[in-house]
């Protein structure tokens, strides 16, 4: 009897060891979470109104621009180490260093550099961390631990928006934000490295896109996937199919998806710079991003009972027509109320944008990516999807910055809500195959 209580308390905490390590992911959220609007802000402050607005558009051009070479390097270092603990546990402490390096590096190129440094870096965890999942868990479970995981990224970035949104009300200096971020980061290498053990068994990356828990979990933290290199054959292979009405299904969710990215990339890139050059304070931009990520995380709970039993493609174009509205309003607003009072359309339209709009969108388009890869040729159709998000993202955020300072915020924010609509409309012409499966009835097994 007491060898079996003994063993029945050593299983329980084997358990408890093999899934405790997903709260190491909190903290590290919460140091990532608002870098990219503290980054922007900083630029801003350094350089005022022209010049801010073009160097931010800079960082975070380099910054997607990295990211896609980044996503190649590490999926292949994944394939290749199968040392899920060690990966996770540097990448951690790595970031920290890139967030102390914030403070010692004060100039804008040094800034910019730091920047570029950590999205190299922040994209390492990403895949081993939902193999982990995979490999630790029983097969049952895996459902639920990805939610986890998820729900541990959002209240992190949540937390992190929560402090520097207090930060700036209190009118600390900006820069030194980034000290309490790296030791967040830090925290989550010593619990990961404490946390973590290597499984048994490994997985290939290729069983995170066979697995729609998985592929959504993953593509959420980071979205970008290389299984292998896309080359020129792929994608004349792929828009080949536009000649014909059977074979046009995947180019055209393509082409969706590059008007769609490119519009974020022009939006959020010069999102920050407009809300500080209409005056709003510190702590005003940081609310206003941290409403969007709030109303996300929540509508990420209740999207998907949503859209259950309606087609993916109406769920995408309402996600793509409410986000093109409320970008479009951010651009008459723009005209009409540039200045203080910009924070309350921006605290209403923001999260309905970033918010329940995206939720849409992701949901449902994502599901029909998944849907679309499961017919074959995943590491092809993945590489091209991957290629055309991270071109068109690179895109959008180096040209915002220069039509904002050129011909100003309000076309900016209406030229990406446009782009929105070419998207919906694009959508709307998919054929029927792909788009009428609901995001909840394609079971996870």
């Amino acid at each position: 009897m007491q060898q079996q209580n003994d063993k029945g308390v050593s299983a329980g905490r084997k358990k408890k060891r093999r899934v405790g390590w997903v709260y190491s992911v909190l903290p590290v959220s919460l140091a990532t979470g608002p870098l990219g609007t503290l980054v922007q802000l900083y630029l801003f402050q350094l350089n005022g109104p022209t010049l801010g607005t073009i160097y931010a558009s800079l960082a975070v051009a380099i910054f997607n621009g990295v990211s896609i070479p980044a996503s190649m390097f590490w999926g292949y270092a994944t394939d290749r180490l199968h040392n899920r603990k060690t990966i996770v546990a540097v990448s951690y402490a790595l970031t920290a260093l890139v967030l102390f390096a914030f403070f010692f590096l004060r100039t804008t190129p040094g800034t910019i550099l730091v920047y570029s440094v950590f999205s190299f870096i922040s994209a390492a965890a990403a895949t081993p961390l939902n193999l982990l999942i995979m490999e630790t868990e029983q097969k049952g479970r895996w459902t639920r631990a990805f939610a986890r995981l998820s729900m541990m990224s959002s209240l992190g970035s949540v937390g992190g928006l929560v402090l520097s949104t207090l930060w700036g009300v209190q009118r600390l200096p900006l820069i030194l934000l980034s000290i309490p971020l790296g030791s967040f980061s830090l925290a989550s290498a010593v619990l990961a490295f404490a946390t973590i053990r290597e499984p048994a068994f490994i997985l290939e990356r290729e069983t995170i896109v066979r697995r729609r828990a998985s592929f959504f979990t993953r593509f959420l933290a980071l979205p970008l996937m290389f299984l292998t290199t896309p080359g020129l054959l792929d994608f004349r292979r792929l828009f080949r199919g536009l000649r014909f009405s059977l074979t046009s299904y995947l180019p055209l969710f393509y082409i969706s998806t590059v008007c769609f990215y490119l519009s974020s990339g022009v939006f959020n890139t010069s999102l920050v710079p407009a809300l500080s050059t209409f005056s709003l304070s510190t702590g005003e931009v940081f609310a206003v991003i941290l409403s969007g990520m709030v109303v996300q995380t929540l509508a990420f709970q209740y999207a998907g009972r949503y859209f259950e039993g309606r087609s993916l493609a109406s769920g995408s174009i309402q996600g793509l027509l409410l986000r093109g509205g409320c970008y479009v309003l951010f651009g008459v607003f723009a005209l009409v109320a540039a200045g203080p009072a910009y924070v309350v359309p921006a605290l209403i339209l923001y999260p309905l944008a970033s918010g329940v709009a995206f939720a849409a969108y992701y949901i449902s388009t994502y599901t029909m990516m998944f849907n679309e890869i499961q017919r074959g040729n995943a590491g092809s159709a993945l590489g091209v999807y991957s290629a055309v998000i991270g071109v068109a993202t690179l895109a959008g955020s180096l040209a915002s910055g220069f039509i904002s300072i050129f011909a100003g915020f309000h076309v900016t924010f209406i030229s990406a809500g446009l782009l929105l609509f070419l998207a919906a409309a694009v959508v709307a012409r998919l054929p029927a195959s792909g788009t009428t499966e609901s995001p909840q009835s394609r079971a996870d097994d």
